[in-house]
């Protein structure tokens, strides 16, 4: 991360690229007993939060992952009324599920508070669903939560985390995976953001192998334009407890209640899409 002349940058040494944003002012900075937390206002992209050094999201392209996280996964499934969101600190998840009328409960199972208080602040129109009835908002460790959960409780189990260091590694490990798959009804199925596939490819293969060796048969993983991330090209990964992942209610996409910004059934069913060698490293 660097900031000079008013420019925000954060450097990927994986890929020696960086993305820089100009920003006007500094809003916040803190510490937490988890991680550093900084808040920007951006010249073009509204306000930014930046943990670690790292963005996590803008006003401006939030829509993008939100909705490619949320929708996808619900649509696919075919009466999804349990919900559970691992980190999704900001709530702009949480938001989207419960735009499904059909979710009787979301459960937010955050491990840093500071993220939602200060999302509450800075980022409110991401948070409108908090008060919903059927949100339940919890901070605690995910891993642990999962762990503890009644076996076949959930439908959905959306793993919205930081990148696989620090608090989150733990989410991407084939113990965890493992519990979750225990914690899923039939057809149950699970969705996790998996970086992007031009220079994480060793991430997402390992994800495969350890969603495969914990039970789950069918994976698939969907694509998705964000401009504030590494490559600006992210991901995100299905597993499905016990059936194949075909299909999705189309019918349901087309006379949905909601807005969306970028979500419809053409991206559902073009998303899916992996080029060449996404499929290669796979099969390998």
């Amino acid at each position: 991360m660097a900031l000079d002349n008013n420019w925000f940058s954060e450097i990927c040494e994986e890929s020696a690229t960086a993305f820089s944003l100009q920003v006007s002012e500094k809003l916040h900075e803190e510490q937490t007993p988890y991680q550093k937390i900084e808040i920007y206002e951006t010249k073009k992209f509204g306000t930014l939060m930046v943990i670690d050094g790292f963005i996590m999201l803008s006003d401006r392209d939030n829509f993008l992952y939100h909705e490619m996280i949320a929708h996808p996964v619900i649509f696919t499934h075919a009466n999804p009324e349990q919900v559970l969101i691992i980190g999704g600190g900001d709530c702009g998840t949480l938001r989207e599920v419960l735009r499904h009328d059909g979710v009787k409960k979301a459960s937010q199972v955050e491990i840093d508070e500071r993220v939602t208080r200060l999302s509450e602040q800075y980022f409110p129109e991401l948070c409108s669903a908090n008060h919903d009835p059927r949100a339940e908002i919890v901070f605690s460790d995910g891993i642990k939560w999962v762990h503890d959960a009644e076996p076949q409780s959930l439908d959905i189990i959306i793993i919205d985390s930081t990148d696989p260091i620090g608090p989150a590694e733990g989410l991407f490990s084939a113990p965890f995976y493992k519990q979750c798959h225990r914690a899923l009804k039939p057809n149950g199925l699970l969705v996790q953001q998996s970086e992007s596939p031009l220079i994480h490819m060793r991430i997402l293969k390992d994800m495969y192998k350890a969603m495969r060796g914990s039970g789950f048969i069918d994976i698939k993983t969907l694509g998705f334009p964000q401009p504030v991330y590494p490559t600006g090209w992210w991901s995100a990964t299905i597993a499905s407890k016990d059936k194949p992942i075909a299909g999705f209610r189309e019918q349901d996409v087309l006379k949905k209640k909601f807005e969306t910004q970028y979500y419809n059934a053409q991206i559902h069913r073009a998303c899916f899409a992996m080029p060449e060698f996404f499929q290669r490293q796979i099969r390998s």
